[in-house]
């Protein structure tokens, strides 16, 4: 797929669709001020001319001698813009007629219809950003909860770029030094200059792709099932995790059938929490269905709370069953923990969380439990990895690296050559193909 051309004067609208108090037509390209200088008339004349950069002038939109709205008119100069060309912002109100006015206006007088991502592609095309941070204006876009936009905002600013930076010089001394040894052979590699760079290298990789599965929650939310058997106390907990009361609580057993999916927030987490039916042995379709259900919904959750009932005995077949399903992606919690308690403690659990729905006495604990299960891996380091792109090309470096390790300084050479170019494709410092970079970019609205 080719890249669009960005000699093009390129106009879009930049705010949401809909009604709005306002919205904002762009304009990015070397005839940006021309084009604003046939559809705008300032209000004063006295004003400071369209040409000045970095001003606002109020006036009024024209279409074909018709007025279309007032405006405020942003004047940007290149390179000192977003995409680092000539840039015109034209804020009106924000009615679809009057947008749609003021956009067509611009494309009349000369500009192309930008495609998705297009002013974004610009500033990196231009120098303006780094791919790392591109991608980062998406995600901020995208941010549902305030730990998406912490990540995003930290990508934006720069953090890991300079942690690939670093990363990158670390294997660069080391690739120097074997580069320096193969011209001539008799000096050789003191081994610290090899094994010690190598070593930083790897843990700041190690470290930052402990934290994928944070990130990658980060991005899209987690689902958290809720097992266990009838009555063990799924539904009331989960109308306390709530707040209020969502999923029915009933003494009868068999009482919830199907799952219920509900939305939660934890740490700056967006979660799914799952209630699914009882778990027994059952001769009804209806609720075997539900059971089978249950089991599908906690082998494919990000986390499972298993729950079991405190002030009920256990049978070893409940014991066996159970045992089986106890893994790391799983906490195990203890309900009616204001009961008078038929156990205390199982062969197979080392711990359960206690927890009374009624009293609320172990949820904070079982809060940060689910946050911290979920965030495992992400507690050395506030920035995360939350793209499938980076993880992948921190994977291959990686590997690289221990590879480069152990090989001998020809071959390690080679290897930390291709390591350092998979960095480089993180930020785009490295060439990256056009079909990648139109494939982030179309993920864009058209107005960014």
């Amino acid at each position: 797929m080719a890249l669009p051309n960005i000699e093009d004067t390129i106009a879009a609208i930049a705010t949401p669709p809909g009604t709005g108090a306002i919205g904002v037509v762009r304009l990015s390209g070397p005839e940006s001020y021309v084009i604003a200088d046939k559809i705008f008339q300032p209000q004063k004349k006295s004003l400071p001319s369209l040409e000045t950069p970095n001003t606002v002038l109020l006036g009024t939109v024209y279409k074909n001698e018709e007025m279309i709205d007032q405006a405020l008119l942003l004047t940007f100069r290149s390179p000192h813009s977003y995409t680092g060309q000539d840039v015109i912002e034209l804020q009106t109100h924000g009615g679809p007629a009057v947008l749609q006015g003021v956009l067509g206006a611009c494309i009349e007088q000369g500009a192309r219809l930008a495609g998705p991502g297009e002013f974004t592609l610009r500033a990196y095309l231009s120098g303006q950003i780094d791919l790392i941070q591109a991608e980062s204006v998406l995600s901020l876009i995208n941010a549902q909860t305030d730990q998406a936009r912490r990540q995003a905002m930290r990508g934006l600013a720069k953090e890991l770029s300079k942690r690939i930076d670093k990363i990158q010089t670390y294997l660069m001394s080391v690739y120097a030094a074997i580069q320096a040894t193969l011209d001539y052979p008799e000096e050789g590699v003191p081994e610290a200059e090899k094994q010690i760079p190598l070593e930083h290298a790897e843990r700041n990789l190690e470290e930052l792709l402990a934290t994928a599965q944070a990130g990658d929650i980060t991005q899209r939310g987690a689902r958290l099932a809720i097992i266990g058997k009838p009555n063990a106390g799924k539904s009331s907990l989960l109308n306390s995790l709530l707040g209020y009361k969502r999923s029915i609580v009933s003494p009868h057993s068999g009482t919830t059938r199907d799952y219920l999916e509900v939305p939660l927030e934890f740490n700056g987490l967006q979660i799914t929490a799952i209630d699914t039916a009882g778990i027994r042995t059952t001769s009804d379709p209806v609720e075997k269905a539900g059971v089978e259900s249950a089991l599908d919904i906690a082998e494919t959750a990000d986390l499972t709370l298993l729950i079991l009932d405190r002030s009920e005995r256990f049978l070893e077949s409940d014991a066996e069953f159970y045992g089986n399903l106890i893994q790391p992606s799983v906490i195990t919690v203890a309900t009616k923990a204001d009961l008078p308690p038929a156990w205390t403690s199982l062969p197979w659990i080392e711990k359960p969380l206690k927890v009374s729905s009624q009293t609320g006495k172990g949820l904070e604990s079982l809060r940060r439990a689910i946050s911290e299960t979920l965030l495992a891996g992400s507690q050395t380091t506030e920035l995360w990895i939350t793209l499938d792109r980076h993880k992948a090309l921190l994977e291959d470096a990686l590997k690289l690296v221990y590879r480069a390790k152990e090989a001998p300084e020809d071959l390690a050479a080679l290897d930390l050559e291709v390591a350092l170019t998979k960095l480089g494709q993180i930020t785009g410092r490295s060439e990256v193909s056009e079909e990648t970079i139109a494939y982030i970019f179309a993920q864009f609205c058209v107005g960014k």
